[in-house]
């Protein structure tokens, strides 16, 4: 290939066809293009690198780690995934998306890399692959303070595992994608305790960890901080206290980011900063700022305006449950509407267990890609499922169509949930952030 693409968009379809799967799990690929990168240098990071793994709780906590340390001064530079409206979503510079001009030359030297030189063989890189080296390597070009690299699937195989991190992060291990990880929480746990590193602290938010990941952390030698062990949170209605090896909060407000899950995220981060604050000190006011500053659009996301509306990416069992318990908790409303969308591959029947108690019209969509799973059978499903009571549901061909019929539906005192899968929240967010004014919904 002599001409490079030359916009973003055409680098992305590039990327796609490179692979002949969506999914192939492994580093070997990774690393020997990160090897050729800079011209055989090698693909350096010129600062500390946190890696956040875990199955809820990852963008959550990138976004906090974001916040605070930018409240102390530091330059941040932030990779997750998914992105929910636009791909450079994705390579977060100092607390907003990058322009598609600052990845451009990146992509170009991954394609550059992945060739080869005289005696290289090219290497077929995994679209992931490929855009997670090209948003690192644009992310090292800004010469940050510190680097928060959100895993994508797993861990121990997972492309940014490539990257030695000076820190991990596991959050909240449940069952999700286990097809690829394992059928169980042990067998998904080793994999995520794959970015462990020896010596290195590894900070654990899950309050009940699999065995895998304390064994792991035993067998390497990583320097584990586990909650409720090495670091504790407690708090009342009004705000809450922290306390680890070394440092402890109090009086602190509650993350911006709203339900109760957030302190699980919340409380790991404050144990992060604590393990780098020999590197990276923060000071007791940037946290305060930083936990009331943090924005997640989709996570538990309240848009203002009649009726209510709830925009969330829960998309699993423990997700689900999650959203279940802060929707109880938003108090009364005479009907609750839900959209949903997901992939055919979820645990779909206990994700419907958990929340029909609270939903009282269902409107299933399609999604715009083969993983999907189709309105037709989300309604089959729901329809199976015993605790669905006298609700009725209807099916449409996309979010904002399903959106819009719950909108016609609704009246101004009710509340309307978007969730499931990011295409579903991504494909109402992608008309601006919808505000409802009477019947009628408005970009």
């Amino acid at each position: 290939m002599t001409d490079f693409p030359q916009t973003l968009s055409d680098w992305l379809i590039h990327c796609e066809r490179l692979h002949p799967k969506t999914i192939d799990m492994g580093l070997d690929r990774v690393r020997e293009v990160r090897r050729r990168m800079r011209g055989g240098q090698g693909l350096a990071l010129p600062c500390p690198v946190i890696t956040v793994g875990g199955t809820n709780g990852k963008g959550s906590t990138c976004a906090l780690l974001e916040a605070i340390y930018q409240q102390a001064g530091y330059r941040t530079g932030v990779y997750t995934s998914p992105h929910l409206v636009r791909f450079e979503e994705r390579c977060r510079w100092l607390g907003a998306p990058v322009d598609e001009t600052v990845l451009l030359p990146a992509f170009a030297e991954v394609e550059r890399a992945r060739l080869g030189g005289p005696g290289q063989e090219s290497v077929a890189l995994t679209y992931f692959e490929f855009t997670t080296l090209a948003i690192v390597s644009a992310l090292a070009e800004l010469k940050p303070d510190v680097l928060i690299l959100e895993v994508g699937l797993g861990g121990r195989l997972d492309a940014v595992n490539a990257f030695d991190p000076d820190c991990a992060v596991i959050t909240s291990i449940d069952l999700d994608h286990m097809e690829y990880l394992g059928p169980d929480r042990e067998s998904i746990g080793y994999e995520k305790a794959g970015i462990m590193r020896t010596g290195r602290p590894v900070v654990v938010s899950d309050p009940v960890p699999p065995q895998s990941v304390l064994d792991r952390a035993l067998e390497v030698g990583a320097d584990l901080r586990r909650l409720g062990r090495d670091f504790h949170f407690a708090g009342d209605k009004q705000q809450w206290n922290w306390s680890g090896r070394s440092r402890r909060y109090s009086g602190l407000a509650y993350p911006a980011l709203r339900g109760a899950n957030q302190l699980l995220n919340a409380s790991g981060v404050l144990a992060v900063l604590e393990a780098l604050h020999p590197r990276l000190p923060v000071t007791a006011q940037a946290v305060r700022n930083g936990l009331a500053l943090v924005e997640l659009p989709g996570r538990f996301q309240i848009v203002p305006g009649q009726p209510t509306l709830v925009l969330d990416v829960a998309h699993n069992p423990h997700s689900v449950a999650a959203l279940a318990e802060n929707l109880d908790a938003m108090g009364y409303y005479p009907t609750t509407h839900a959209v949903f969308g997901a992939m055919a591959d979820k645990d779909l029947r206990p994700m419907f267990e958990r929340v029909n108690p609270l939903i009282d019209r269902w409107y299933f969509t399609d999604l715009p890609l083969p993983r999907a799973a189709k309105a037709l059978d989300l309604a089959a499903i729901w329809q199976g499922t015993s605790s669905r009571g006298a609700v009725t549901s209807s099916q449409h061909g996309d979010p904002v169509a399903a959106l819009q019929a719950a909108v016609a539906a609704a009246d101004p005192a009710d509340r309307i949930v978007v969730f499931g899968s990011f295409f579903t929240v991504g494909g109402v967010l992608q008309q601006g952030v919808p505000r409802l004014a009477g019947k009628h919904l408005q970009a």
